[in-house]
């Protein structure tokens, strides 16, 4: 999917139109009428802040949501996965094929606190395994940890030998699974070359994660090379 992005500063005139758009969610039952106007608006800035509005006033419907997630403009897409948290009825799934990296990333989030559904895990798994974005990795990694599937065990422990940040990610969305593959990658992870991979183990080891706890500090928490 793609289409024009919203670049450079706001008109006054666009500015002004958002902000009556921002004060709608603002104003009880009344306000709904004017953040559906604003909901057609040329400006996708307008357009995500009304859908905001909307939410915000428990009044998006699925249909508010759907459009949301096909118009031309990312903005929008992006602040449409995040309302359809809130909508039973609005599946993100297929924006996780995104052109736009960012509404990969909200996608990813949006269906991690979704929890599981048919086709869900399979997805997620694909973008934290091949996505060039690493941040699309790491976002689709943290949605396989919150939903929890052993189905998507796997892909997190793949993502264990991803960069740094996805690293990190992988280790802390270990947390709901336990096994001897878990405990092998947790232990690889308080050898790890970041030290902050290094502190995310830790610290779920610390918590009770799968192989009980350690309370020893063995001096690996601080920061040494990248």
């Amino acid at each position: 999917m793609s289409g024009g992005q919203a670049t450079g500063a706001p008109s006054a005139a666009e500015a002004h139109r958002r902000g009556l758009a921002a004060a709608a969610g603002h104003s009880g039952p009344d306000g709904e009428a004017e953040a559906r106007r604003l909901l057609a608006d040329p400006s996708p800035r307008v357009r995500a802040t009304a859908l905001a509005a909307l939410a915000r006033l428990g009044r998006a419907a699925d249909a508010d949501v759907v459009a949301g997630l096909c118009d031309p403009d990312p903005l929008v897409r992006r602040r449409a996965c995040a309302v359809a948290v809130t909508v039973p009825g609005a599946d993100v799934l297929a924006l996780l094929a995104d052109t736009d990296a960012m509404v990969v990333e909200a996608a990813a989030w949006a269906l991690g606190e979704g929890g599981p559904a048919d086709g869900v895990v399979e997805a997620l798994a694909s973008v934290a395994a091949s996505h060039a974005d690493p941040l699309c990795r790491e976002a689709a990694v943290a949605a396989l940890g919150a939903v929890g599937d052993p189905a998507g065990l796997p892909a997190i422990l793949a993502a264990t030998a991803d960069r740094p940040a996805v690293r990190r990610r992988a280790v802390l969305a270990l947390a709901p699974f336990e096994g001897p593959e878990v405990d092998a990658a947790l232990a690889r992870a308080l050898d790890d070359r970041d030290w902050q991979v290094r502190q995310a183990a830790e610290d779920l080891l610390g918590a009770g994660g799968p192989d009980g706890g350690n309370d020893d500090d063995d001096g690996r928490g601080g920061p040494v090379d990248g």
